[in-house]
């Protein structure tokens, strides 16, 4: 494959694989574990896939994309989710893509998306405690809304940040372990397509 036609085919799968990750995105759901209004979706899968198979930044920019898309199609918290989820997802996608890229071996991909989970789990915690509930808590009337929504789950929940790491940060690493699942799963198979190898 020349420079030029690698270079396309590049462009063409990580723009074909944002497409799939705004369907997913889009396709979020509620789990009674923690308040609705924290989604569980699978939307950082393709990003994944794309970080592994074409390099980091190629990761990074499907989840700028999709948040992109889901902003313009469907954005109702005034782009402070999609910065948000693009914080956390580029944080998880990047270093595992990172690791992978220095590490090509399975054992690799495995630390990568390992290593990338838990930090996109820790890196939730400030985001949500600096960025996302402050506005939230002036959009939705207020923070007592946002505590009383977990402590109806957990009661005797006791301030915001210790919601988060009960809750979120928990949460934050088991989606990001089953994109890292279902991208095992997957991957062999798509490598052909994703690597341009027919």
């Amino acid at each position: 494959m020349t420079t030029h036609s690698a270079r396309v085919h590049k462009t063409v799968v990580t723009a074909m694989l944002a497409a799939i990750a705004t369907v997913l995105m889009f396709l979020d759901f509620s789990l009674p574990i923690i308040p609705s209004f924290v989604k569980m979706d699978v939307s950082e899968l393709p990003a994944l896939l794309a970080s592994f198979s074409l390099g980091p930044v190629s990761g990074i920019v499907v989840c700028l994309l999709k948040n992109l898309f889901n902003l313009l199609f469907r954005g109702s918290t005034g782009g402070i989710g999609e910065v948000c989820n693009f914080l956390l997802g580029a944080s998880f996608v990047g270093v595992a893509g990172l690791i992978y890229k220095y590490k090509k071996t399975r054992m690799g991909a495995v630390i990568g998306a390992l290593v990338g989970a838990a930090v996109m789990a820790v890196i939730s915690i400030p985001v949500n405690y600096f960025i996302s509930y402050p506005v939230y808590a002036a959009m939705f009337g207020g923070m007592d809304k946002i505590l009383a929504a977990y402590n109806a789950i957990r009661p005797g929940s006791d301030g915001l940040l210790e919601c988060l790491l009960v809750f979120n940060a928990p949460f934050t690493l088991v989606k990001g372990l089953i994109d890292a699942a279902l991208t095992f799963l997957i991957y062999k198979p798509l490598s052909p397509v994703l690597h341009g190898r027919h």
